[in-house]
This record gives structure tokens, sequence and C-alpha cells, in this order.
């Protein structure tokens, strides 16, 4: 039943979850938390701290660490409050909080990724002038314009939410995003299912299009030199890469097709969940491994650690 009411105080609908599996739920996702802090902040602290991996890469190692720093800190402390209480309520304004971050959050893995898989393209297939194209200047501005970019188009999309009268006061998910928002509207919110689209469309065929492009230089590039040490190279620095983009990919598009299907509501909730962690946890492990440079400096401290004095 619709509640008649502009309070600004919402609920969250949340899971259902039996008794029996509440907190081992609320134990998995702690786990699953405090993993990619310690991962994301360990490789943080890693790069600033060594003057070796001042490097234009590694810059872009940062800007997806923090990313998935934020994104993660946004939804999951308050997804495991909400999963051991019976009352799940939250602000307006914390809701809209909520959804701005994680809307950032989505965008910026998007163009972050873009400039990642340009990084690669230009160390592969231009390997004598990386050095001049990719330095730390360009890195940063390449960076600076994906934020950007993320912020201007999630400002526009919130802020058209924003915009419209409520009448509804139950948040029918597990967390707070724009269309959930959108929905405690009675009023015609047709501009907001426009520029949602188009928001959709800009970010997802930038990203195809940019990754798509740049991978079949890549391949057409192996192609021609018939290197075994060139197909090496790309293989071990392109695959996971493009794993790790197709997993976000899939459970972005997950997410926002199952917006339309409002009979699988769960399965929206736990597509978007593993939109947020699933990517977090494997970034700086499979980044970390995959940069020789950074995989000496964690193996050089590791054994330092477990040698005795």
């Amino acid at each position: 039943m619709e509640n008649n009411t502009t309070s600004d105080i919402l609920k969250i609908q949340g899971f259902d979850i039996s008794p029996n599996f509440m907190y081992p739920l609320f134990f998995l996702l702690l786990f699953v938390y405090l993993t990619l802090m310690c991962s994301n902040i360990g490789l943080l602290v890693l790069i600033i701290s060594e003057e070796k991996l001042h490097q234009p890469m590694y810059i872009l190692f940062c800007n997806l660490a923090v990313n998935d720093l934020m994104g993660n800190t946004v939804l999951l402390p308050q997804l495991m409050a909400h999963v051991v209480s019976t009352e799940r309520f939250v602000t307006y304004n914390q809701c809209v909080a909520q959804a701005f971050h994680s809307h950032t959050f989505g965008s910026a893995s998007h163009m972050i990724l873009i400039i990642m898989s340009i990084d690669r393209y230009v160390a592969i297939c231009h390997p004598l002038r990386y050095a001049s194209i990719m330095t730390t200047k360009a890195v940063v501005v390449l960076s600076a314009s994906a934020w950007a970019v993320s912020l201007v188009l999630v400002s526009v999309l919130i802020g058209l939410t924003v915009r419209l009268s409520r009448c509804r006061s139950v948040i029918q998910n597990a967390y707070c995003d724009n269309a959930s928002l959108f929905k405690l509207s009675c009023e015609d919110a047709s501009i907001n299912n426009i520029y949602g689209l188009f928001f959709t469309v800009v970010l997802f065929s930038c990203s195809m299009g940019g990754i798509a492009v740049t991978y079949f230089r890549i391949a057409v590039i192996c192609w021609i030199k018939k290197s075994k040490e060139l197909n090496n190279r790309a293989l071990q620095t392109c695959t996971s890469h493009l794993v790790l983009y197709l997993i976000m990919l899939w459970s972005g598009f997950l997410t926002i097709i199952l917006h339309r299907f409002p009979n699988y509501p769960d399965l929206r909730k736990i597509a978007y969940i593993l939109f947020h962690v699933v990517p977090a946890n494997l970034n700086p492990i499979i980044y970390g491994m995959q940069s020789r440079t950074l995989r000496d400096k964690i193996i050089q401290i590791l054994q330092r650690k477990v040698t005795p004095t």
C-alpha cells in the first residue's frame, strides 16, 4: 500500500532473510568489506610510499582503488546494519547521498577502465613512445576528466529526481539508487526515464566502444607482428582487465534490466551488490599480481614479515 506522505524518513525494503541466516550473512558481508578495505588501502599505501611506483600506470590503479573504497563504503556498512535490524529506516538526504555516490562509483568505474585500456594499447602497440605519450600529466588529466564527466552526468541524474515531490516512503530495494528514489513520486517521471536511458546509453557506448576499439587494435598489431613475446605480454596484461570489465558490465546490465522486471526484486538486489563487491575484491589482487614491479614489492614485504630477524 502506498503511503501518502512527504516524510523525510524512508523505509528500506531490504532482503527477506530468515533469522537463521541473518548473522551468517552479516559476517559474510563483513568479511567481504574488510577484505576489500585491507587490499585496496594496502595497495594505495604501497604505491604512495614507494617512489619506484610513482608512475602513470599506478596512478590508474590508485583511481580504481579509491573508487572501489568509496563505492563500497557507501553501500556495505548500511546494508550490514539493515541485515541484522528489523527497523530499516534512512533519511531522504542520506538516501540521496547514497544514490549519488553509488552511481558515481558505477560511472567512474567505466571511465577509469577506458583509460586503462588506452594505457594498455599504448604500452603494447607503441612501447617506445609509451613514456612520451602516457606521461604523469597526461594520466592525471585523463583521470580528472573521467571523474568530472562522472560527477556531471550523475549530478544531473540525481538532480532531476530530487526536484520531484514524494507520495511514498518505502524504497523498494535493499539500497538507495536513482530508480528507487524517483519511484517514490506520483508525478510524471518521463524526463527521468529519458535522461536515465540517455545516461546509460552514453556510458555503456563509450565504455564498450572504447574498450572494443583498443582491444581490436591490440589484436591486429599482435596478428601482424606475429611476435611470441608481444602475444604473451598482450595476453598477460589484457586478459585480467577484460575479465574484470565483463564481470562489471554484465552485473551492471542485470541491475538495469531487472529494474524493468519487478517480479525479480531479490535477483536485482544481488546483481547490484555483486557489481560493487566482486570487482573491488578482485582489482587489487589481479592488478597487483599482474604488475611485475608491484608484485615484487609485495613479495619483498611479505618475506620481510615472515623472515626472523
